[in-house]
């Protein structure tokens, strides 16, 4: 058995690039996030920068609703995948494909980690007997 899951909070480095395959024209947006680790060096944090490629609806919901310094949740798993670039050169690539993106702060909300704003869109509504803890 093996998992390959990954959940990371972050906020966008730049607006997410959306574009659609050849041929299928299924959509494809592509965002790097800056996520804070956990320990800070020398008193300044310190981050790490993840690309992340998300498909179809998803894909289209990231690219038309958050933009650069917007905190989102990204769910999916680590990829690794190589190719050849235009100097005939092989390149190599690790990136997060995710399945599931969560926008947790709004556009009118400042860049503040402690104010996760409104999230308006769709929802559903749980009660106590449903949370598993």
């Amino acid at each position: 058995m093996s998992i390959n899951r990954v959940v990371l909070v972050g906020r966008l480095t730049k607006d997410p690039e959306l574009r659609f395959t050849p041929g299928t024209g299924r959509a494809v947006a592509t965002f790097t996030l800056a996520v804070n680790r956990r320990f800070k060096s020398q008193g300044q944090p310190d981050a790490d920068f993840i690309p992340v490629v998300v498909w179809g609806k998803i894909a289209e919901n990231t690219a038309n609703y958050v933009s650069k310094g917007r905190l989102v949740g990204v769910s999916g798993s680590i990829h690794t995948r190589s190719y050849e670039a235009k100097d005939g050169t092989r390149r190599y690539v690790t990136e997060v494909v995710a399945d599931e993106v969560q926008f947790l702060d709004s556009k009118d909300s400042n860049t503040n980690d402690d104010n996760l704003g409104n999230f308006e869109g769709d929802y559903q509504e749980m009660n106590d007997g449903s949370i598993p803890f």
